[in-house]
């Protein structure tokens, strides 16, 4: 797979035409073209053919390879197209003078002169326009813009509408510079949205500093980072202490605090003090290339509407022009006293109105717009698709440990039974668990430490050490066997204990098949899960907890929360099932998510309607897995999310309101003979314009 820059490529129609012909060919596996911001994503082991290809379709539309990521776009910002400004000036000069000879000339034999000065203007500003629509019909390619343009303003010539055909072609070329400002202006904004990208590192490479590329850095290698440079790379500091701004990738403005042994990622920039960093990934390994390459090319999965609105303009065209045509016909021929010149001007008004781009263009920028305005907030929507997805969701189900609670577990207490010692009981917890990487576990070897440091843990003492999925561990320690988990394990090992239900989280311990007792764990609340849980409430989001804890946890966390629903002792398959279940009983229609930390929990995180990962920035299973990825973990990003999300599909739903409606009312005035070209010119472009720029709304 490989990604490709557009040069020259202004028309949303024509980006959906070549699209269209790529996906056809039999060289070609995977196809998406982004007009936003001008980018072709595409798999195929022939790219000459693809390139004779996009040439054959759009010949003024070049591609390059991108290889340093960097997007480069045209300026096109009004004062700096000089030609294009010269040339208006010159057709509105020539426009004025061919209104001046028609008044004066118009029934003497020096009428040519009126010709003249009309068809210089008409085929100085339209030129481009009708070459284009006859070497598509040569194509067979008939129903695009310039061909609708061509007929309507060669049909005003004949009829002798001389001055509205070269407003029609003035007006097109006006309102497509002002077009291409629009489109221009909103793909640098999306643009600043990803230039967080790091241009150097400082390499440390025998005492000296060496400026070199990222890209050209392998992990173990040393790198200085000064106050108010980015941070190029991930990896471990070594050296110094610092503030750091994490905005680019988390969305929060308050920065962080760092110190040594601390992991910092690319992207972040040093606020504050000198930072010794040693690389741990490659460039294009790093968070930062990930979150990149997700905001890039997340238009490549497209929402329902882009691809309704993609085959709708494939169909609505072929139908206007057709429509107008009977237009022009059959009134004439029908009622009397009705002229064919009225009817067929009538006629070329609908055509010059019943363009598609402003609907082309802006539903897909709208898109764009809305998944890098959710990336400036710390939010990494996978595509188009799951922004829509995001607007029906009706049921969000959480993992609890780690999601809705800090996961910062600490041992509360220590309870013995049937003469074991506190210090013997969490010696044994300690070795049975010091291969686990669990919150859980981190716990109880940290609260050991305090007694021996964990590094002491002698390993020759510990054998056989066996995981039971989702329920504890069987190991032998000394040479006595031990068991550690939850009550479900106690049970299954036929473990003789007085209590099953003990409030908070609880690791019960057995020695030799007889209980030794049990540890406390507490574990508290996240600042903004309580207020996540209400927002949902109030948008009518029915909220479920899945966790692994005992009845007692689930029912004190989910009480303090206000969930609608909770299950306990779940297994991570016994997770999945619920979930199925879940989205099973759904009413159609309706969306189910599951937000979880994104590495325990990616089978459900795939189950779900929308998988949600929480606080995954840098976890390459959450970026893999989810469809939603938040970079920090606040659940509050949840409800962001939905809310970016409604935002975007409501821009895009005006646009299409707002277009299909202007262009009715346009062609109603025009069929019932009350509109002329100029009017329909100026609603035709003015839409476009319009739509783009409520489009750009979105990234704010």
């Amino acid at each position: 797979m490989k990604k490709y820059q557009l040069k020259n490529i202004d028309c949303a129609s024509c980006a959906a035409n070549i699209e269209q012909n790529l996906s056809k060919m039999e060289t070609v596996k995977f196809v998406s073209l982004n007009f936003a911001n001008s980018t072709l994503l595409i798999d195929t082991e022939n790219i000459e053919a693809v390139h004779a290809k996009i040439k054959d379709v759009e010949p003024q539309v070049d591609i390059e390879e991108i290889h340093d990521g960097k997007l480069v776009f045209d300026k096109k910002e009004i004062f700096e197209n000089k030609e294009e400004l010269f040339r208006i000036l010159l057709v509105i000069v020539l426009l004025v003078g061919g209104i001046i000879f028609e008044n004066a000339l118009h029934n003497t034999p020096y009428r040519i002169a009126e010709y003249l000065v009309f068809l210089s203007g008409y085929l100085m500003s339209g030129w481009g326009v009708i070459v284009s629509a006859v070497k598509n019909l040569f194509k067979g390619k008939v129903f695009n813009e310039h061909f609708l343009m061509t007929v309507a303003t060669t049909g005003a010539i004949l009829i002798d509408e001389m001055p509205e055909a070269v407003a029609v072609m003035l007006f097109y070329i006006v309102g497509e510079l002002f077009q291409n400002i629009a489109v221009n202006r909103s793909r640098r904004s999306i643009k600043s949205l990803l230039e967080i990208r790091p241009d150097y590192a400082n390499v440390k490479i025998n005492g000296e500093t060496k400026r070199v590329l990222p890209t050209e850095v392998e992990p173990g290698q040393i790198i200085i980072v000064k106050p108010g440079e980015k941070i190029p790379l991930d990896g471990n500091i070594i050296d110094g202490n610092s503030f750091v701004d994490t905005s680019a990738l988390t969305g929060e403005s308050v920065p962080r605090a760092v110190k040594v042994s601390e992991t910092v990622l690319a992207g972040m920039i040093n606020k504050s003090g000198l930072l010794t960093i040693s690389v741990t990934k490659k460039f294009g390994e790093s968070s930062i290339s990930k979150i990149l390459e997700l905001v890039e090319t997340a238009s490549s999965k497209k929402a329902e509407t882009e691809r309704f609105m993609t085959t709708f303009a494939r169909y609505y065209t072929p139908v206007i022009v057709f429509a107008a045509l009977l237009l022009a016909v059959i009134p004439p021929l029908v009622f009397a006293g009705q002229t064919f010149t009225d009817w067929i001007y009538r006629a070329l008004v609908v055509l010059v109105i019943s363009c598609p781009c402003a609907l082309v263009i802006s539903i897909p920028l709208g898109y764009f717009g809305g998944i890098g305005g959710a990336s400036r907030r710390g939010i990494l929507v996978k595509g188009s698709n799951y922004l829509d997805a995001l607007t029906k969701v009706k049921t969000i189900v959480f993992d609890k440990t780690g999601t809705l609670t800090k996961g910062e577990f600490k041992v509360a207490d220590v309870v013995v039974k049937n003469g074991f010692k506190k210090d013997e009981l969490l010696k044994f917890a300690a070795y049975a668990e010091s291969h686990s990487n669990h919150p859980i576990a981190k716990s109880i070897i940290e609260a050991y430490g305090k007694l021996v440091p964990p590094e002491n843990i002698d390993e020759s003492s510990l054998f056989d050490v066996q995981e039971i999925g989702g329920i504890g561990i069987r190991a032998n320690v000394n040479g006595k066997k031990i068991i550690i988990g939850n009550d479900k394990l106690l049970h299954l090992e036929n473990i003789d204990h007085e209590q099953c239900e003990i409030e908070g989280t609880v690791v019960h311990i057995a020695v030799d098949g007889i209980y030794a007792g049990y540890i406390i764990i507490s574990d508290t609340l996240k600042d903004d899960a309580k207020e996540t849980i209400s927002a949902l409430k109030k948008k009518n989001i029915k909220t479920i907890m899945l966790t692994g804890d005992n009845k007692t946890a689930a029912e004190i966390f989910a009480q303090k929360l206000g969930i609608d629903e909770y299950y306990y002792e779940l297994l991570p398959e016994e997770k999945v099932n619920h979930i199925d279940k879940i989205i099973q009983s759904s009413p159609k229609g309706n969306k189910v998510a599951f937000v979880g930390d994104g590495i325990n929990d990616a089978p459900v995180i795939a189950r779900a309607d929308v998988g949600i990962a929480m606080g995954a920035l840098g976890s390459d299973a959450a970026v893999e897995t989810a469809d939603v990825v938040l970079m920090t973990d606040l659940p509050s990003k949840v409800v962001t999310a939905i809310e970016v999300a409604k935002k975007t599909r409501k821009i895009v739903w005006q646009n299409i309101g707002f277009a299909l409606g202007v262009k009715l009312f346009f062609i109603t005035l025009g069929t019932l003979g009350i509109a002329s070209m100029w009017e329909a010119v100026f609603g035709d472009m003015g839409v476009a314009v319009l739509a783009i720029l409520n489009a750009m709304r979105v990234l704010k």
